[in-house]
């Protein structure tokens, strides 16, 4: 098996320091992961820029709490005129519990401006009442083990109003969401767990994902788009040889389960 010889060399490259992070790894397996990314729809100025401070979500009904900060956030300024044309940013990318997220709060700073067509930069003045952040409904479950991505579609022509003929505008953010599930996930044990095996998804010859077992053996590839793959296995124990399972299937959404597999000399 020619790419299983290939994949192994790059195995044995592997040094004992991929044990103690797979350790640490699979205490996430059981958590969904959520990236959420902002875009823009096109408005009349040259440039709108937002100032995002926090980006949390809510699993509850209960607006006073159980609000939580999404680890991994991005901090800053953003255009939402380069983010148009399908194109967006990643505001947050974080493991979060499964559940049905009720909301997701947006909290903007005051250093926000428009760039006019004359060229005049004009900061813009935002309401009191969204100082506590800009509240999505979302009422939309997440599953574990599996990646979503939420956009939230900036609509710059109707969040950015002119006060009468007085050239101050006055921002009133109008934002859609868009949680999906971003492929599906697969889910299984290698063993033996004494040390970490490297666990390679291929269609093909072409490798389109990749991680390590973690404690006990456990793996988890997630984000995978729907098909039809192969599984290669390799341990960093020369000794052991590779394996390959065939025709696992992926679909959308979805966590599919692989049997044990253990390892032979």
């Amino acid at each position: 098996m020619p790419v299983l010889k290939q994949l192994a060399a790059g195995a044995l490259l592997v040094s004992t320091t991929l044990f103690i992070n797979a350790c640490s790894k699979d205490d996430n397996q059981g958590k969904a992961r959520i990236q959420v990314a902002l875009t823009d729809d096109p408005g009349d100025f040259k440039a709108v820029y937002i100032d995002v401070q926090d980006v949390n979500v809510n699993y509850n009904d209960n607006d006073d709490n159980g609000w939580q900060t999404l680890a991994g956030f991005k901090k800053g300024r953003y255009n939402l005129l380069t983010l148009v044309n399908d194109k967006d940013t990643v505001l947050a990318d974080a493991e979060i519990l499964s559940g049905t997220i009720k909301e997701i709060r947006l909290v903007l700073g005051d250093n926000n401006w428009v760039v006019t067509n004359g060229g005049d930069s004009v900061k813009l003045q935002t309401p009191s009442g969204q100082s506590s952040g800009v509240k999505l409904k979302i009422n939309m479950p997440v599953s574990g083990g599996i990646l979503y991505k939420l956009l939230l579609d900036f609509d710059v022509a109707k969040s950015i109003h002119e006060a009468g003929n007085s050239g101050k505008y006055i921002l009133k953010p109008v934002i859609r969401t868009i949680l999906e599930a971003q492929g599906g996930s697969i889910q299984g044990v290698v063993l033996p767990a004494i040390l970490p095996s490297s666990v390679l998804l291929l269609s093909g010859t072409d490798t389109v994902a990749s991680t390590y077992s973690g404690l006990g053996g456990g793996y988890m590839l997630k984000g995978v788009a729907a098909g039809t793959y192969s599984l290669h296995y390799i341990s960093v124990d020369p000794t052991l040889q590779p394996a390959v399972k065939q025709n696992v299937t992926v679909e959308t959404g979805k966590v599919t389960k692989i049997d044990t597999l253990t390892l032979v000399r």
